[in-house]
């Protein structure tokens, strides 16, 4: 397969894209003093407040130590707060603190503006058409993945 065959196919137009997504958003934050992937657990966060460190490293899909060391940087800077779970003493459970708030919402901004720029020569249905099958194939895939931990657990 040639290079600009390879470049058309669909896995490395998606590894690509998202590897110069990344690239750009954390160019766009540098000045802040701030990483994409700390934006990730904000963002997270965000959705799932309370949640516990094992099973936010699940939802992101990290390794624990990788958002321990994360969370040591956002808890340090005043972002985010541990509390004891009250169900398991070895836990901690995640908050976020009224200082993330406006970071929240500056980094949400800088990410709107991103898509924006990344999307804009294409009509809004052209963008939800984009959208609605990228979520059918990541359903799919989600659901093979399912499919393969069921066999797995079922075979143990």
């Amino acid at each position: 397969m040639h290079t600009d065959e390879m470049d058309r196919t669909f896995g490395f137009l998606v590894h690509d894209i998202g590897r110069l997504m990344r690239r750009e958003f954390d160019r766009r934050v540098r000045d802040m003093g701030f990483t994409r992937s700390q934006w990730r657990v904000l963002a997270h966060l965000r959705r799932v407040e309370g949640i516990n460190q094992s099973q936010l490293a699940d939802r992101m899909d990290v390794e624990p130590i990788t958002l321990v060391r994360l969370l040591d940087k956002l808890e340090g800077a005043g972002y985010v707060e541990r509390r004891a779970d009250p169900q398991d003493r070895r836990a901690y459970m995640l908050f976020l603190t009224p200082k993330a708030r406006p970071l929240i919402n500056r980094l949400e901004t800088i990410s709107e503006e991103l898509r924006s720029e990344i999307l804009g020569d294409l009509t809004p249905r052209e963008r939800d058409k984009l959208i609605e099958m990228l979520m059918r194939i990541k359903a799919r895939l989600t659901n093979k993945t399912t499919e393969t931990l069921l066999e797995l657990a079922a075979h143990e």
